[in-house]
């Protein structure tokens, strides 16, 4: 069998690039054709490259179609896109995407069960990932909060993740780490973000050359926190309602006075100018090639 090469691997080729020249990539969540579209469009005006990531909620709905569309529009743009599917929590599933779907990297988030599960579960997927030339992501620590598409953890208690638990991840094989350092999914409340700098860059001195840092939980981040993130050492930035809030406001304001396709056109101009506007905070505008 062949060794895993990541250098081969599409969403790696772009977060090395990315790590190498000082600036992330968006990884926005498509919930739909129009998302897809805007995202594209978006790369395509910045002439950025792009992670497009579905919840495995889309492959459960769509039988894998949107995950098909989205592979099919990446191929055809005129800049660098990987698929990547995030947050996966069902062990079957991760075989089942991996086997089936065209997606470049795949999430393998167990962290619901306890540490040492998680880890022999982590490993043995990431093998799976590997041998199928899937690039894999991994959370230590764990991330608090939910969001919409992925199963709830909300019951399950935060963890920021420790110098042990980066080598122990690094262990497994992923390629690519999502730390937790005061970052949460879903809201964070009047106070706005509380994230631990120092214990950000103890991640990137001990993953440097290793492995490659992922962002979660950037909801209502101001421009400042998200430049630092990036100055810091993160790559790959993932970013839900960030650019999609104004998209949503769009739909109920509008469904009732317009037609559909006009209401689906009008929705991808709000996404794709969300997207413009990190795409240079993130500073991949120009960055493709």
């Amino acid at each position: 069998m062949t060794p895993w090469d990541p250098t081969n691997n599409k969403t790696y080729q772009i977060l090395k690039h990315a790590e190498e020249n000082g600036y992330g990539v968006l990884a926005p969540i498509a919930y739909n054709i129009e998302h897809i579209v805007a995202f594209i469009h978006a790369a395509e005006a910045k002439q950025s490259p792009l992670i497009i990531q579905v919840f495995p909620w889309a492959i459960t709905f769509s039988s894998g179609l949107l995950v098909i569309a989205a592979a099919h529009a990446a191929r055809h743009a005129s800049v660098p896109i990987a698929i990547h599917l995030d947050h996966a929590q069902d062990e079957a599933l991760i075989r089942q995407a991996a086997d089936t779907l065209p997606f470049d990297s795949i999430m393998v988030d167990m962290s619901h069960f306890e540490m040492e599960e998680n880890l022999a579960k982590t490993k043995e997927l990431v093998q799976y990932c590997h041998e199928r030339g899937i690039a894999t992501e991994a959370e230590p620590g764990r991330i608090e909060g939910g969001e919409d598409g992925i199963a709830s953890t909300e019951d399950l208690e935060g963890a920021l993740t420790t110098e042990e638990q980066v080598e122990d991840f690094i262990a497994t094989g992923i390629d690519f780490l999502a730390p937790a350092f005061g970052n949460v999914h879903g809201e964070y409340g009047p106070r706005g973000p509380d994230l631990q700098f120092d214990r950000l860059k103890m991640i990137q001195e001990k993953t440097a050359g290793r492995v490659l840092i992922v962002l979660h939980g950037t909801n209502d981040f101001p421009e400042a926190i998200m430049k630092r993130c990036i100055a810091e050492g993160v790559s790959k930035v993932n970013v839900n309602k960030l650019v999609l809030d104004d998209y949503i406001r769009h739909l109920k304001t509008n469904a009732p006075k317009i037609s559909l396709t006009t209401l689906m056109e009008d929705g991808v101009k709000e996404v794709q100018r969300l997207m413009e506007w990190q795409m240079d905070v993130c500073q991949s505008t120009g960055k493709a090639v």
